[in-house]
């Protein structure tokens, strides 16, 4: 089984590039978001045991996201509903160049009310993940993913480890540095090697990374030029399976999932990074965090008839 703890948010984005969020126009939305929601989801479709601990609002936004993580498969019973706070959203706006914009409303919102289960109720899992963006949301609350990090490792769960930064949240880089230390597996993309590490250069932060002990593997993304996967002893380059890109939001948390999944399921680091990069490219092929239709057969479809 894999865990992970963070925000479980909805999203509502601009239909359009280039929508500035400083002014009147059209959005979509809501849809079921949050970087560890969209990660259990598509374990939960990988068709892997998945769970998730957070916190929504007993609202419509929470309604949303409790029907579709239920329905996908996702163990919901460590997820808290609170009458206390709102469940947390995110405005999210695009431009042409690639880059986007987040307005997040997850502090002071349900999304970082949930608490470290206690000690007895942790269940064993293959993996317990850690998304950089939840740390830095709510110092509480990434204190809370810590303890839980803790109590998952001393049940037996190795650590992964998505840095994920968004520049509007961060802060409590102290927490990452906790994570770093203790991860197993490490999946950033570019920018967020350098910035953790502190170096100039990817083989840099990569050799620096690899002091610590408990780290095995480095699946370095870099979104449609591909990923990187660096071990002790090896390194390979992967491309990207061609789809026709709609939405890139997600893809890199549905990269993770699939890339866990295939370890969990006995597959070789290269056989688990193809399917990570399948995952990944069904995600961007639709409109929404987490709309792609990602199945274990959809992933095998696209890895058997896909270009890379």
């Amino acid at each position: 089984m894999i865990w992970t703890m963070g925000e479980i948010i909805v999203e509502i984005m601009r239909n359009t590039e280039n929508a500035p969020l400083d002014r009147p126009g059209v959005f979509l939305g809501p849809f079921p978001s949050g970087a560890p929601a969209i990660f259990a989801d598509t374990v939960a479709r990988m068709g892997h045991r998945a769970g998730i601990i957070g916190g929504v609002g007993n609202d419509d936004f929470g309604k949303c996201l409790m029907e579709r993580l239920e329905k996908d498969g996702v163990d919901c019973s460590h997820i808290m509903r609170t009458e206390a706070a709102s469940t947390g959203c995110a405005f999210v706006t695009y431009f042409d160049d690639g880059s986007r914009k987040f307005i997040y409303h997850i502090g002071d919102s349900a999304a970082g009310m949930a608490k470290c289960p206690d000690e007895e109720s942790i269940p064993e899992a293959s993996y317990f993940h850690v998304m950089g963006c939840s740390l830095m949301s709510n110092a509480a609350f990434g204190n809370e993913i810590i303890k839980s990090m803790r109590l998952f490792k001393c049940k037996g769960a190795k650590v992964s480890f998505d840095p994920n930064i968004r520049p509007e949240l961060l802060g409590n880089v102290q927490l990452t540095k906790e994570v770093m230390s203790v991860a197993n597996v490490l999946l950033p993309g570019v920018s967020e090697l350098l910035t953790i590490s502190g170096k100039d250069t990817v083989a840099d932060a990569v050799k620096a990374c690899f002091e610590n002990e408990n780290l095995e593997i480095i699946a370095l993304k870099n979104g449609a030029k591909g990923c990187k996967i660096f071990t002790r002893d090896d390194y390979f380059e992967m491309g990207t399976y061609q789809v026709e890109a709609v939405d890139a939001t997600g893809a890199g948390d549905s990269f993770d999932a699939a890339f866990l999944c295939g370890l969990c399921d006995g597959k070789t680091i290269v056989e688990s990074a193809g399917q990570a990069s399948a995952a990944a490219a069904l995600n961007t092929a639709a409109f929404g965090p987490m709309e792609g239709k990602i199945s274990i057969e959809a992933v095998k479809e696209i890895m058997r008839t896909g270009e890379k």
